[in-house]
């Protein structure tokens, strides 16, 4: 208890000097707290295989960054290395496929809407943070801080006509509908606010959107909610949407910078103790406290990376003789994970039922 109690200080001080001071979240987190220690053992009480896990996991909340370098839930538990085989993707698509793996997470970043025609980011050159300088920002990440919206929020707007949803290709997320349509589908954790996993048709209550969508949008001022729709017009004409009730300006309801987190993120406190497969797909994992969910599995749960760099877990330490590393553009991840799981031609099937009619061998795997 005393190690846990010293490892928690240092913990929190390292997470509240390096991330939380600097984005402004320090007294959202802080007030936070307070509000949910009670419904965390609300939450568990049903679950009691889940508490002592659930219970680790809710002290890091002063300090989900540190949470990975600490070794998480994983790093509590072990894991162990020993003479053992290291297990492969075929492996993986084998368990999969015979069922053995029974409640699978999915955390997913921007990378898997990039070949939708979506931007991300962080990737060099590419990204959005690095194509902002016609916004006059004092720093790339204002565009998406609460202080600095409210202060000047063309900037945001004129940025959301390239996020907006619109009908791009969203075929790379079936397969995660497949998952769940043959009920292996624990729950889905996404970065990406475009809503494109509802629209493959992912239940809702399956899909944790951690970062807010573009879906719903609340007035700033009243606070009387909308469709994402209703300001598709004003966006794309170059105009900031107003309420009509009050002239307050209407925001999609995605989370910037120093806002609280959707009260769903917080399922996390009891989906990954209990997971039994962790596949993390196109995402840099620097985002907190999303990033930190990688390493809130137990130690003997399989981690699936499909992703260009390693990151998380596998970019902390050596490699576990149960992890799995597919290295590269998701794309191509994806690709060969269908094919060893043989569901070609259920994804055909499932995306002619949605009116996707493409050929599987032309179009499935350029945009997976």
């Amino acid at each position: 208890m005393l190690y846990l109690k010293t490892c928690l200080n240092v913990c929190r001080r390292c997470f509240i000097e390096k991330s939380l001071w600097k984005r402004g979240l320090l007294l959202k987190v802080s007030s936070y707290l307070s509000r949910t220690n009670l419904a965390h053992q609300k939450i568990l009480s049903p679950i009691p295989h889940a508490w002592k896990g659930g219970v680790f996991l809710s002290q890091f909340l002063y300090c989900p960054a540190a949470f990975i370098r600490c070794g998480g839930v994983r790093g509590l538990f072990g894991g162990g290395h020993g003479n053992v085989r290291q297990q492969t993707l075929d492996d993986i698509a084998e368990n999969i496929r015979e069922r053995k793996f029974k409640r699978i997470m999915v955390m997913a970043g921007a990378g898997i809407s990039t070949p939708s025609g979506i931007p991300d980011f962080r990737t060099p050159g590419s990204g959005l943070y690095d194509n902002l300088q016609q916004y006059d920002l004092p720093y790339a990440e204002a565009i998406f801080e609460i202080n600095y919206f409210h202060h000047n929020p063309n900037p945001f707007f004129a940025l959301a006509k390239e996020l907006y949803p619109g009908t791009p290709l969203f075929l790379r997320v079936y397969f995660i509908r497949l998952l769940h349509d043959k009920g292996q589908l624990l729950r889905m954790y996404t970065q990406n606010i475009d809503g494109l996993e509802q629209m493959a048709g992912i239940p809702s209550n399956m899909l944790v959107e951690a970062h807010g969508t573009f879906a719903t949008a609340t007035c700033t001022v009243c606070r009387r909610d909308y469709k994402g729709e209703e300001l598709r017009n004003d966006i794309m004409e170059g105009k900031i949407p107003k309420c009509p009730t009050c002239k307050g300006i209407i925001k999609p309801d995605i989370v910037f910078f120093g806002e609280e987190l959707p009260q769903q993120f917080f399922t996390y406190l009891t989906d990954f103790p209990i997971a039994d497969l962790l596949i993390v797909m196109g995402t840099s994992l620097e985002v907190e406290p999303f990033a930190s969910l990688a390493g809130a599995v137990r130690g003997s749960v399989s981690l699936l990376l499909i992703n260009r760099d390693l990151v998380g877990p596998f970019a902390w330490g050596s490699q576990r003789h149960n992890d799995v590393a597919e290295l590269g553009d998701v794309v191509s991840g994806a690709k060969e994970l269908v094919e060893l799981l043989g569901w070609k031609q259920e994804l055909e099937a499932l995306m002619n039922v949605g009116g996707d009619k493409v050929s599987c061998n032309q179009s499935l795997f350029l945009h997976i």
